[in-house]
């Protein structure tokens, strides 16, 4: 069974790697929930474009928008 080194690396199995696509030098997220760790292979261009069509407010300052999020509790 693997296990975490000191610098807290962990070797992925090779058919598990090679199940999902990942490749040496491959880039991925990982993320905890309910005390499991999930990893996710990052796809390069996933997100491009996803924020074309959105236009922020400049008459809004960044110090009234982090506190708009404060005030809705979102941070």
């Amino acid at each position: 069974m693997p296990k975490v080194s000191s610098k807290r690396q962990i070797t992925l199995p090779v058919d598990q790697c090679q199940q999902i696509g990942i490749e040496p030098g491959d880039e991925y997220q990982s993320f905890v929930a309910d005390g499991h760790i999930t990893i996710v292979k990052k796809i390069p261009g996933a997100a491009k474009g996803i924020l074309k069509n959105v236009e922020g407010d400049t008459a809004v300052t960044d110090e009234a928008s982090l506190q708009s999020v404060l005030d809705k509790g979102l941070a």
